[in-house]
């Protein structure tokens, strides 16, 4: 018998067994959607889909991972408990109205962390500001400067940061930096080195290995999305910005990247350093100190008027709970949803949410990048766009770079500001961020930088995205088919 023969009936029965056994394996584990996509794929190439499957299936977290964080939460639970009696002594109740309270009770009940009352903010969003700006609070900084970005990058725009940062440890600031062991590679390789001899403690997030699994992570690409600073327990940043030039190393061939970030001063920034030290711990084991409690406490006061409730998600919680967030709040619109985001690839729950908002009459606008930096992405969100104009939303394309603010505005009172992106990415596998904005005032600069990107933008026509070419359309919906694995 020929070996060709053999090698090929041997491939042929093993990619039917494959076929098979993934067939009962995978439904069991996945929702509809994704499970048909990872068949599709196992169907098509049977070896191949089963090896990406093996990288990248698995939504959960390894079992050290999840156990040393529960155990954290446990070691630290009085002194949490104790903190937060003490931090809510000088804070009045947040007045919030009827159907706020109930999108802030389900945040609490899914990520455990309250609204809270007597922030000031500052939006920013030019990157050079917004660098600036950390480096002035760096430059001031007295104790500890905390960092959780994605991307760090020394370049021409993020160098004096780094130079804040040596100048904030040679004085005996105790600085420390999260780095996502993906996001930020090229930095961890090149320079980390140097920044670490200089006194800086640097971690990665999501360290990962080619041919194993690691403690942290039980598939490659689960990254820590997250963006904070906090300085000193009284300042604190949070948004869409990464440490690195609008540009991102000339990524989209020269298009920037438009972001916005939030500078908190008040009582929540202790929400946002307690999710920082929990990834810090989860990563290097160094339990988190309360002797500078005290510390915090005496300068952690009410500076304004602003409720704001911190909400961290990942796959360690059960419920995504952003996406649910989402869902409910615009569930709650009664005139205007307004969307921003470089990535759209819903899941079914959120566009029947968006559909029964322009239903009831609610005006849904949805602001998108005309350009993508991602091929496949770009083009599964683009198979999309045929069901939302033929719900009645309002899609605009931005033409002045890449929009990579992730906002939503609920009327005019409530907003969302954060690291999610809408996709099925940040919603079940990242880590996230983001803000919750309560009142008039907060939403209203949240909704002013919406406006500014609509007038940069080219609304879509219906009739003319009708005329798409069917080469265009058959792989925007091939690319679609695929997304719950994007």
């Amino acid at each position: 018998m020929n070996l060709t023969v053999i090698i090929l009936g041997l491939y042929n029965m093993t990619s039917f067994i494959i076929r098979v056994v993934m067939l009962c394996y995978v439904p069991l584990r996945h929702e509809p959607a994704t499970a048909m996509a990872w068949l599709l794929a196992i169907n098509i190439w049977p070896w191949g889909g089963l090896i990406l499957y093996s990288l990248f299936g698995s939504t959960g977290l390894p079992r050290e991972r999840i156990e040393r964080r529960e155990m954290l939460l446990r070691e630290l639970g009085d002194s949490i408990k104790n903190l937060r009696a003490r931090l809510f002594e000088n804070l009045h109740h947040p007045d919030l109205d009827d159907h706020h309270i109930r999108i802030s009770y389900l945040a609490s009940r899914m990520v455990d962390m309250e609204p809270m009352p007597g922030n000031s903010l500052e939006l920013i969003n030019d990157t050079k500001a917004f660098i600036d700006r950390l480096c002035a609070d760096i430059d001031g900084a007295k104790n500890y400067v905390n960092l959780l970005y994605y991307i760090f990058s020394y370049d021409e725009v993020t160098e004096r940061l780094f130079h804040s940062l040596e100048s904030a440890a040679g004085r005996g600031v105790e600085c420390r930096m999260l780095v996502d062991a993906v996001g930020s590679k090229v930095f961890l390789k090149e320079h980390a080195r140097m920044f670490e001899e200089a006194g800086i403690k640097i971690a990665k997030a999501l360290p990962i290995k080619l041919l194993r699994r690691t403690h942290s992570t039980a598939r490659y690409d689960i990254r820590n999305h997250r963006k904070i600073a906090v300085i000193d327990g009284k300042v604190g940043y949070a948004g869409s910005h990464n440490i690195i030039e609008p540009s991102y190393k000339n990524k989209a061939k020269g298009l920037h990247w438009h972001d916005l970030t939030l500078r908190l001063v008040g009582p929540a920034v202790v929400q946002l350093e307690g999710v920082f030290h929990e990834d810090w711990y989860v990563e290097t084991h160094e339990k988190p100190s309360f002797d500078n409690v005290d510390y915090v406490l005496r300068e952690v006061k009410p500076e304004g008027n602003s409720i704001v409730q911190v909400v961290p998600s990942g796959p360690h919680n059960p419920y995504q709970s952003y996406q649910r967030l989402i869902v409910a709040a615009i569930l709650t619109s009664k005139r205007q949803v307004t969307i921003t985001t470089p990535y759209f690839i819903p899941e079914s729950e959120t566009l029947h949410a968006l559909e029964t908002a322009s239903l009831m009459d609610v005006r849904v606008r949805l602001i998108v990048p005309e350009r993508t930096d991602q091929l496949i992405v770009g083009s599964a969100a683009r198979a999309y766009f045929t069901p939302l104009l033929d719900m009645g939303v309002d899609i605009y394309l931005y033409q002045g770079g890449i929009i990579h603010a992730k906002t939503v505005t609920i009327d005019d009172d409530l907003a969302f500001l954060g690291t999610s992106n809408f996709d099925i990415r940040s919603f079940a596998l990242d880590f996230e961020l983001d803000l919750i904005l309560y009142g008039r005032d907060e939403a209203s600069q949240i909704l002013a930088a919406q406006e500014r990107y609509i007038y940069n933008s080219r609304k879509l026509c219906a009739s003319d995205w009708g005329k798409l070419p069917l080469v265009k359309r058959t792989f925007y919906g091939i690319a679609k088919l695929f997304s719950p694995l994007l």
